[in-house]
């Protein structure tokens, strides 16, 4: 994805996720109202509220919250909620992830939770707030889009050098941008989300374990490398669940697993919440699809239809390969032939044997993406880096279309 940019403006630079509060993700619900981020912009975010439930009248099951969070994850989020109310995971509705690195709000559903419980639910860097009841459980994709607000920090420009550039490049992305997946849908910094994928879809359930445990990134912890550098050259379970810090939550789950049963891969992994087990091969399909946006880009078509390609609302599509898809036809079908061929895949391999509850019947998703609502709200003077700038833009996207790469196109580069 390097070079394979979708607008021809000069980028301004620099890094975001600086700060919690540079990366605020508030989430748009079907009817178009707004999650609106609140307490943690505020001093003394931390101050002690008791959660208003209103009276349930038509004793409807499912009670709305939103769920505004800082520097935590959705799973933590939630993994704490039910710990607290003593209630099963399956209780808990949501529409969508969000990014953990930022301030976020979104809606979650609780079935009949003890409402007494709740109202005094307390958990640092998590706030709950304006409950109404529903009949409807919140599931993935019940959302429209996400509002975001970013600041890009140490940029090596003038302000209204910045100001020309953001400007141009906005009026730039009002025809589309190449709708890739950013890079969190690839597992962050160990970036192998995608490729455990890939081994569960080969039939390689112990490859696809055993990377998952044992890959390490050059910024992790030690103690973390450490450990999983032990057990990829030992392959000593027992030895491992000493030695795997507590923070590896789920890779311990697997190893516990594994000490009872070491040949039992598949169900090691089903320790994962069940969520988190299609992700893998959700990865593998976004990687692909990006492959072949790549690939329409340096063969010189890019975004604009060309023969044999799908379309939905008018837009052309690009595969994300399950074992129901169809390619396309003509030119659009022979570069997704072509990747698939590549990474040596066939459409059958995404129905798993070994592992049926992660197999993909497949889909097709827009190739390009339009930002809505695009804004320059201020430059001005970073204070965190010296005789550098600062720039806080927003911007909508509908569900499924990812922040960073808006960012990639304002910044031309992947610094994160």
């Amino acid at each position: 994805m390097e070079d394979n940019f979708s607008t021809t403006c000069p980028g301004i630079g620099g890094q975001y996720k600086r700060r919690y509060s540079d990366f605020v993700v508030e989430e748009v619900i079907e009817d178009g109202s707004v999650c609106k981020v609140e307490r943690f912009l505020k001093e003394e975010s931390e101050k002690k509220e008791l959660l208003e439930i209103p009276e349930n009248k038509e004793e409807k099951e499912q009670l709305h919250l939103e769920l505004e969070k800082i520097n935590k994850d959705l799973n933590y989020a939630i993994r704490d909620l039910t710990r607290y109310l003593g209630i099963s995971k399956k209780r808990i509705g949501y529409g969508g992830m969000k990014d953990k690195r930022g301030i976020t709000c979104q809606r979650i559903s609780l079935f009949q939770p003890d409402l007494e419980k709740l109202k005094k639910y307390s958990c640092p860097g998590i706030f709950i707030k304006n409950a109404r009841w529903s009949d409807k459980k919140i599931d993935l994709g019940d959302l429209k889009g996400n509002q975001f607000e970013i600041v890009i920090r140490d940029i090596e420009l003038e302000e209204e050098e910045i100001k020309k550039r953001v400007n141009e490049c906005f009026k730039q992305m009002e025809n589309g941008i190449a709708n890739f997946f950013g890079e969190q849908r690839f597992g962050g910094a160990r970036k192998i989300t995608h490729l455990v994928g890939k081994e569960f879809l080969k039939e390689n359930p112990e490859e696809a374990v055993m990377l998952y445990l044992t890959a390490t990134f050059p910024a992790e912890q030690d103690d973390m490398k450490q450990a999983r550098l032990a057990l990829k050259k030992t392959m000593d379970f027992s030895k491992a669940s000493k030695e795997f810090p507590s923070e590896l939550r789920y890779e311990r789950a697997i190893i516990h697993h594994l000490c009872k049963y070491p040949k039992d891969f598949v169900g090691a992994f089903k320790k994962l919440p069940r969520k988190l087990q299609f992700l893998f091969t959700h990865a593998y399909q976004s990687w692909i699809f990006n492959k072949i946006i790549e690939r329409r880009i340096q063969e010189g078509y890019g975004l604009k239809e060309i023969e044999g390609d799908v379309l939905e609302d008018g837009i052309p599509t690009a595969v994300l390969p399950g074992f129901e898809s169809k390619l396309a036809d003509g030119k659009a079908g022979e570069i997704e032939r072509k990747i698939m061929e590549e990474e040596n895949m066939k459409l059958a391999d995404f129905k798993i044997k070994s592992f049926p509850e992660v197999s993909s019947k497949g889909a097709r998703k827009k190739l390009a993406l339009f930002p809505k609502d695009m804004k320059l709200i201020e430059t001005g003077e970073d204070e965190f880096f010296e005789n550098k700038k600062y720039a806080k833009i927003s911007f909508y996207l509908d569900k499924g279309s990812y922040a960073t790469t808006v960012l990639r196109e304002m910044m031309k580069s992947g610094q994160h």
